[in-house]
């Protein structure tokens, strides 16, 4: 019905001037998700095929450019704060996922990016971990929404739990890194409690996303390929390089405040365009198995980090 209320060029307006509206500061990181993912619902997203390529990318930039908020002392301080609780989290995950998918009965491949993604970094660990298990295109999309769904709520809870605890701008920061899957979500959370908070939160998940590679040389060992292949995150280098550039170099105090302030907005503009590609569709097509893996492992994780951090930091 909504395909003949609106004809492809309205559409198309709509969406630009809600994305345009996500660039500006009235627009906090939730908001962002809740306008795409009802844009999607209200009148389908008219970029829809063309889009996928251009979230990574955009969030990629939007992370390096997040370099430019921190100093080297506070980036290594942030890395090692995480450093225990990051691999703790790493092997529970995992090793829950390999127990829990085989209880349920669930397609190996699958069960294994669910695990992945939520043990690492969401969509980032499913892409790279993907070219490696083979899985079929079904096994892949099935894992990206339930980990963007779960990662859309955590954008919304976390925050909401953090102020009821009255977490510390620094704890926050740390439980955001390990308790959420995705890039894009964490650094979504973490912006909205505090820009120290912010800080944490991305340089300990950056860190994190580094455990792709070993994962992935273990991932070749399990399903034994000779063809597989490791994406390695290369953005990450980039965000290292930023920092060390913003920590030497004083001519980058005049405009990394401003180049802070367009990545954060860069971001904001990709979590827009994550909600605009959920439907009620994609979340049909969840079956209740994976759905119970992904909610498991998330709960594991969230709830375990959230007391390591409250009676260890």
């Amino acid at each position: 019905m909504k395909d003949f209320i609106l004809n492809e060029k309205s559409k198309k307006i709509i969406f630009i001037v809600l994305a345009v509206i996500c660039l500006t500061p009235v627009v906090s990181s939730p908001i962002a998700l809740l306008l795409g993912f009802i844009l999607a619902v209200c009148i389908g997203n008219p970029f829809e095929k063309s889009l996928h390529q251009y979230i990574h990318l955009l969030l990629q930039i939007s992370i390096v450019g997040l370099g430019f908020g921190l100093k080297l002392n506070e980036a290594l301080e942030a890395g090692k704060s995480g450093l225990l609780l990051t691999v703790i989290s790493i092997f529970t995950v995992m090793i829950s996922g390999y127990f829990i998918g085989k209880f349920l009965k669930l397609e190996r491949p699958l069960s294994y990016l669910i695990s992945v993604g939520t043990a690492i970094c969401g969509g980032s660990a499913i892409a790279a971990t993907s070219p490696i298990i083979k899985p079929n295109t079904k096994q892949i999309s099935l894992a990206l929404a339930i980990v963007f769904t779960l990662n859309s709520i955590a954008l919304f809870v976390y925050p909401a739990i953090g102020h009821f605890l009255h977490l510390t701008q620094e704890q926050f920061g740390l439980w955001c890194a390990v308790g959420i899957h995705d890039t894009s979500s964490v650094v979504g959370a973490a912006s909205k409690y505090g820009n120290e908070a912010l800080k944490i939160a991305t340089t300990v998940k950056l860190a994190r996303a580094l455990w792709i590679i070993p994962v992935s040389l273990v991932t070749m060992f399990i399903f034994k390929s000779k063809e597989s292949k490791i994406k390695i995150p290369w953005f990450i280098g980039y965000f290292i390089l930023t920092i060390l550039l913003n920590t030497y170099f004083p001519v980058f105090d005049q405009v990394s405040s401003g180049i802070t302030h367009i990545a954060k907005s860069g971001l904001n503009l990709t979590l827009f365009f994550i909600g605009s590609t959920l439907s009620i569709q994609t979340l049909k097509t969840i079956g209740l198995k994976p759905l119970a893996l992904a909610i498991f492992l998330w709960s594991l994780v969230s709830v375990g980090s959230l007391l390591f951090i409250l009676n260890f930091d």
